[in-house]
């Protein structure tokens, strides 16, 4: 795009909740910066999200991607790793299906992409209440003082001081990493493996690729007052796996790992899939 320094990816991921979805790429489309490719990573839904890619894809305004594989379980590592493996861009931003976009999230995550570090954005939640009024099709504008949201500094958008507040609390750590906004260079992906595909069930896997970048030597940048995100409400993802990824992520700590073994190699040319 002409408007960016370098390509932009963004990469959504998603299952079995076609309203929600729905409602993210329509506020994608209404970016003030496009990305250059929007990739829907399905972690095996059904026909219906399917459907509504084709559909939305005929006049969204930039190439919309469906990478899909079977569902066999929550197995979010491994769908990210093959959405990113196809990515085309210089610049990988991460969203969740549930993550309705501030007009402006595009061009803040472009403004604080700096060579050497990934970007940790944070989530404003949604109540119930306004999460079915935005499901039914209402996708009026939220702002930090809209009624139903928490996290209302979250909800703050500021292009001028963005900058100077990000840089004053960016914490070199892991800990509350989320890949529902997160972005990285694709190179530094590729570098530590992507996602570790051990991970499977919910927890975890975000916080142990943070590990393995920060080990690599790339630092965090935390994305304040911009990249803003509204997360749908819903009920949470079943934790029986947490205890086990627990394990993984520790051991990803004392041993210093900056590479995985099981993960976004398998997808890239020259690899089988």
């Amino acid at each position: 795009m002409s408007n960016k320094p370098f390509s932009v990816s963004l990469i959504i991921t998603t299952y079995n909740w076609v309203e929600a979805l729905g409602a993210v790429l329509r506020s994608v489309a209404r970016q003030s910066v496009l990305p250059d490719e929007v990739i829907v990573a399905d972690d095996g839904s059904t026909v219906s999200t399917k459907e509504l890619i084709e559909k939305m894809s005929v006049d969204f305004p930039v190439p919309l991607h469906h990478c899909w594989q079977e569902d066999n379980g929550f197995r979010v590592s491994a769908i990210r790793n093959k959405a990113m493996a196809k990515a085309g861009s210089d610049y990988i931003v991460m969203a969740d299906g549930d993550m309705v976009m501030h007009r402006h999230f595009i061009r803040d995550h472009v403004r604080s992409a700096v060579a050497g570090h990934f970007v940790q954005g944070r989530r404003t939640l949604l109540s119930k209440e306004l999460t079915q009024h935005i499901l039914s099709g209402k996708d009026a504008p939220i702002t930090c003082l809209s009624k139903g949201i928490t996290n209302r500094l979250n909800a703050c958008s500021c292009k001028m001081l963005s900058p100077v507040v990000s840089a004053m609390f960016s914490k070199q750590k892991y800990m509350s990493i989320r890949a529902c906004n997160m972005a990285c260079w694709r190179t530094d992906i590729i570098a530590v493996n992507g996602f570790n595909e051990d991970f499977e069930g919910w927890g975890r896997e975000d916080s142990e690729f943070a590990v393995r970048l920060l080990n690599s030597g790339i630092r965090r940048r935390d994305l304040r007052l911009g990249g803003v995100a509204y997360h749908l409400h819903h009920h949470e993802a079943s934790k029986k796996m947490l205890e086990k990824n627990d394990l993984l992520l520790h051991d990803s700590i004392t041993q210093k790992l900056k590479y995985c073994s099981l993960g976004i190699n398998q997808y890239l040319e020259g690899k089988s899939n």
